[in-house]
């Protein structure tokens, strides 16, 4: 019996607002979340289900409200933790490539690939069970998608996380709990 799942990476948010769980979308988001919305409306989508953080939730929000449906959150679906330690982009995206060599690998007080993925995967191993046949839409953020998807095709790595967009969106079609076939839905 196939099961579908929606991985919808969160739109554009701003950096400086508020704190990482609060953390909204920018307009442009927020328009970006309405085509979103427009693009999934008639998927026959059956649960929704998202990372507890703000941005996450708000990107499948309006989906949730056009369905009727509640948006269920699951704490292991949050943010990748990069630990508190302030480091500039070229050093965090260094450590995100050396990730997907030794999944083993962190910064200190972070979390490596290889926890975040384990916890995820978890959630959607979970739901692939317990909603067989059925379509869920994940609101969730880039390189915890990827991680996901990695688990189950390791072409999902780092070049990949590198070329998605905000938001995106990718329909996984699963038989049982094998990955069959990956569409990327949004078009920027």
């Amino acid at each position: 019996m196939n099961t579908t799942i929606y991985m919808v990476r969160h739109a554009e948010s701003p950096y400086d607002e508020g704190t990482e769980r609060t953390r909204g979308l920018t307009p442009k988001g927020k328009v970006d979340i309405e085509k979103a919305t427009e693009l999934l409306k008639n998927e026959d989508i059956d649960m929704i289900i998202s990372s507890p953080y703000a941005r996450a939730i708000l990107s499948v929000e309006g989906l949730a409200k056009h369905l009727n449906l509640e948006v269920q959150t699951f704490e292991d679906l949050r943010e990748f933790d990069f630990g508190t330690e302030m480091i500039g982009f070229e050093e965090l995206m260094a450590s995100i490539s050396e990730g997907f060599k030794n999944p083993e690998y962190f910064l200190p007080g972070a979390e490596s690939n290889a926890q975040c993925q384990k916890r995820a995967v978890a959630i959607l191993e979970f739901i692939l069970n317990e909603h067989k046949g059925k379509k869920i839409a994940v609101g969730t953020h880039g390189l915890v998608m990827t991680l996901m998807m990695n688990y189950f095709d390791q072409a999902y790595d780092f070049n990949f996380l590198n070329q998605l967009s905000k938001p995106d969106i990718y329909k996984m079609e699963f038989e049982d709990l094998t990955l069959k076939e990956v569409t990327r839905l949004w078009q920027k």
